[in-house]
């Protein structure tokens, strides 16, 4: 029967949902106060610092100090579970920014878990504003997110905090949302890129060799597909000197503008400049115009040799695979020289708890760190002979963090990243892990509801066959006492 509701026309979300789904009991047991707590000073509005400004009156000019003070201008921030729901629902269940409110606001259990009362068909915001907030949250606000799912996790007993004390950490590579970057590619977008933000600027060009260069473009994918390289490399020669004339006239005429347009237009010719000079063998090369933090990163994958985007670090409870750490690694570093900064992180979110890292389980590729990460002790294949039994024991379950971070991939958003520049990689790394962590509590919450179920099954089983074996021996006795009565009866003669 649903419970009373203060508002007729409205019907209470407690009522329409099974107060046993994972969910509602994981929106139950979330420390949402703590998270409010932990999070408001960000979001508090800022006071202004009064200003002296000069006015005049009939005694002639005077010095008046404009007021300062907190604002009440504005609308009304919304909840911060609210949003913060939103964030973990978007990577627990891969959804963008956009589908996530849409899902929202019709899924009562998602409702339910964001701290809703009654249910409602709109949507929740704005999908743009889930990207404000993010913004807002910085790297250290998602990390605060992350490390309340761990929190919840031992909160709810589905890991012991001793378990916490020994990782697994491994590194993969989450791309960047951008095209496979072909030198032709690149230097048709910068032409088209310069074109459009001198017309924007108001600066008249000779030529833009649009037409050109749309043409240049078909005709190098064509040579590309049949493996016609030096027709190729002629296209892609003559869109060099295209770019080259471009730049250098936006240059000569770009003085006349206003320093701020040309402070605007210097960044895009730096850019389109480091297209055009660039090899194919060079180093640190630009990938992407719009995103020049892009890296090449070669893993060694024989199906996938090279992957654009940036390195990022997981670090796993070795027994349970709760993700404890995830960051980013812009600059491609050694994967031995990320351990000490990802065990560090790891420690800043284990602290509340009383534990830290203290066993670290690696691959070979983390070897020769041991100094790096003292006192954590390091343990790979490469000291398999000097191991004990138990180590080694720990070793054969290394491989159990390439599952997770397949999973983070595919199913928590970590394969492709559409956040901007290098802080939009940090976030999204530690969102998607935050995300694989709800998939995870829930299915721990899961266990323990049919392990609970189990339990009363049993129980009642034993007070049903309790109850049946009582009957039984009555039945027995009764049966018996009959008997006795019989056989103390005098014997029947025939008459």
């Amino acid at each position: 029967m649903a419970m009373a509701t203060d508002d007729f026309f409205r019907a209470r979300l407690d009522g329409m949902v099974d107060p046993r789904h994972p969910l509602a009991v994981l929106g139950r047991r979330m420390p949402w106060s703590q998270i409010e707590a932990s999070l408001a000073p960000l979001f508090a509005r800022k006071a202004r610092m009064g200003k002296s400004r000069e006015d005049a009156d009939m005694f002639g000019p005077t010095l008046v100090v404009a007021a300062g003070g907190v604002s009440r201008a504005g609308r009304p921030r919304l909840p911060i579970r609210l949003m913060v729901s939103l964030l973990y629902l978007k990577h627990a269940f891969n959804e963008s920014d956009e589908s996530v409110v849409e899902r929202w606001s019709e899924n009562v259990v998602w409702q339910l878990f964001s701290g809703m009362e009654y249910y409602q068909s709109k949507l929740p915001c704005d999908a743009t504003q889930i990207g404000r907030f993010r913004r807002v949250l910085g790297e250290a606000g998602v990390e605060q997110l992350l490390k309340t799912t761990i929190e919840a996790a031992v909160a709810m007993k589905a890991v012991k905090p001793v378990e916490l004390e020994r990782v697994t950490v491994d590194t993969t590579v989450q791309e960047k949302a951008i095209a496979h970057p072909t030198d032709s590619r690149l230097l048709e977008v910068a032409r088209a890129k310069i074109v459009r933000l001198a017309k924007r600027a108001g600066l008249k060009l000779k030529m833009t060799h649009e037409r050109e260069g749309q043409s240049l473009r078909r005709r190098a994918g064509g040579y590309a597909h049949a493996k016609q390289f030096k027709r190729l490399r002629q296209v892609v020669r003559r869109q060099r000197t295209i770019l080259g004339v471009l730049l250098r006239e936006v240059q000569r005429k770009m003085t006349t503008l206003a320093q701020a347009a040309q402070d605007q237009l210097k960044p895009w010719l730096e850019r389109a400049e480091r297209i055009r000079s660039q090899r194919t063998h060079d180093k640190n090369k630009l990938y992407a115009l719009h995103a020049p933090e892009v890296e090449c990163i070669s893993k060694g994958k024989a199906r996938r040799p090279y992957e654009f985007g940036v390195k990022v670090s997981l670090a796993v409870a070795h027994k349970s695979g709760l993700i404890v750490g995830a960051r980013s690694f812009p600059g491609n570093p050694f994967d031995g020289h990320t351990l000490a900064q990802q065990l560090e992180q790891t420690s800043t979110l284990l602290q509340d708890l009383g534990v830290k890292p203290m066993t670290a389980v690696v691959d070979v590729g983390y070897r020769g760190v041991d100094a790096d990460i003292a006192p954590v002790e390091l343990i790979h294949r490469g000291k398999y002979k000097s191991l004990n039994a138990q180590q080694r024991r720990w070793l054969t379950r290394r491989q159990a963090i390439e599952p997770t971070i397949g999973h983070t991939k595919h199913d928590h958003r970590m394969d492709k990243c559409w956040l901007k520049g290098s802080e939009g990689d940090a976030l999204h790394a530690v969102l998607c892990a935050a995300g694989f962590n709800i998939r995870w509590l829930l299915r721990a919450l899961r266990r323990q509801l049919q392990a609970g179920g189990l339990k009363h099954v049993y129980l009642a089983l034993i007070a049903v066959w309790t109850t049946s074996l009582a009957a039984a021996m009555a039945g027995l006795s009764s049966v018996l006492g009959a008997n006795a009565d019989l056989s103390r009866q005098p014997p029947l003669h025939a008459s």
